[in-house]
């Protein structure tokens, strides 16, 4: 795809987060075409947009705030606005799912997956996080919001909702569930853990034909690596590197969702331009 923003001065790469020239070839044709492209109206972009694209993947690595925007990137409201833009559009999900089908391949599997990994983790909520969205988790003592995710078996994202801390896993895995059987029909047998266990088994078998399978606990003292369940929790701890999903700063569900989808965009693309 060509360049919407012919005349403006490439930007030398400058921090350990902006994307390579390869990772780059991967993301911008999955970007959404702006609006005058489409016969929409509008003017073409004044702004590059992987310089768009680094400022979000920095902020999402260091947790800044938008106004702490480096100087050397656009303004923190135009790359909020696109940020926005973006997530309005779906562009998160379409390049996320493109990518990991891409990583997939080049691993000699297919590209739509059979199976996935569940799982959710608790983070605690800024004071930019509403009461109406947040709520307390008992058990981690953690008062903000959980996120549930969905993996494949390489433990590349399939989906993500984020509801408050207070939501039980079994009652937050129900629409994860619903959202993983839409997006991909292949799937048919889903493993997560002990908290998930009763009628949830029971209603995913019956309602959406999927076999949710129980990995329990070993008795055996000590640390042990249970069989599949380590795929995601390797994953959740993939996202707790990028210091803006160490804790949630979003007023809007969404927007934490979207963090954790740039977060795992930038793991996947590095993935798999390695590769290329």
């Amino acid at each position: 795809m060509a360049p919407f923003h012919a005349g403006v001065p490439r930007r030398e790469r400058r921090y350990p987060t902006d994307i390579t020239d390869a990772q780059w070839g991967l993301i911008d044709a999955l970007l959404p075409d702006p609006g005058f492209i489409k016969g929409a109206g509008g003017r073409p972009e004044a702004r590059s947009r992987r310089q768009i694209v680094d400022a979000i993947l920095y902020m999402v690595d260091n947790g800044i705030k938008w106004r702490a925007m480096p100087a050397d990137f656009p303004p923190h409201s135009t790359v909020f606005k696109y940020f926005t833009r973006w997530e309005a559009a779906g562009a998160t999900g379409t390049i996320l799912d493109t990518l990991r089908g891409r990583v997939r391949l080049a691993e000699g599997r297919n590209a739509a997956p059979t199976a996935a990994v569940i799982d959710s983790a608790s983070v605690r909520g800024a004071e930019t996080v509403g009461a109406a969205s947040r709520g307390y988790d008992a058990g981690k003592k953690v008062n903000g919001r959980k996120r549930h995710i969905a993996v494949d078996t390489m433990g590349l994202l399939l989906c993500v909702l984020v509801t408050g801390a207070g939501v039980q896993d079994r009652d937050g895995a129900t629409p994860l569930l619903e959202q993983l059987a839409a997006s991909f029909r292949r799937i048919r047998l889903v493993w997560a853990d002990g908290g998930y266990a009763g009628k949830l088994v029971i209603w995913a078998a019956q309602t959406l034909d999927l076999a949710v399978t129980i990995v329990k606990r070993s008795d055996k003292k000590g640390f042990h690596v249970l069989p599949r369940r380590w795929v995601v929790e390797r994953t959740l701890a993939w996202i707790a590197r990028h210091r803006r999903c160490v804790r949630d700063y979003e007023r809007l569900p969404a927007h934490h969702e979207a963090m954790v989808r740039w977060s795992m965009t930038r793991i996947t693309a590095k993935r798999l331009a390695n590769r290329v």
